[in-house]
């Protein structure tokens, strides 16, 4: 089974947002604007995605 991927994009900076909106970035492995990762779709992926969908854009790959 091949698991799916999502490509994560950070549009939005991470200064002056919640410390669990930082974490989340930290955890998706996100660190500049702009920058893109791949992730494998998991709910624990997607609840991350979910809580700051506001300053990401997604796509599956």
């Amino acid at each position: 089974m091949v698991a799916k991927k999502l490509s994560v994009t950070m549009t939005k900076s991470k200064h002056g947002r919640l410390k669990s909106h930082q974490e989340c970035l930290k955890g998706l492995g996100l660190h500049k604007i702009r920058q893109s990762v791949e992730v494998i779709d998991t709910p624990e992926n997607r609840g991350m995605i979910n809580k700051i969908a506001y300053m990401l854009k997604v796509e599956e790959v």
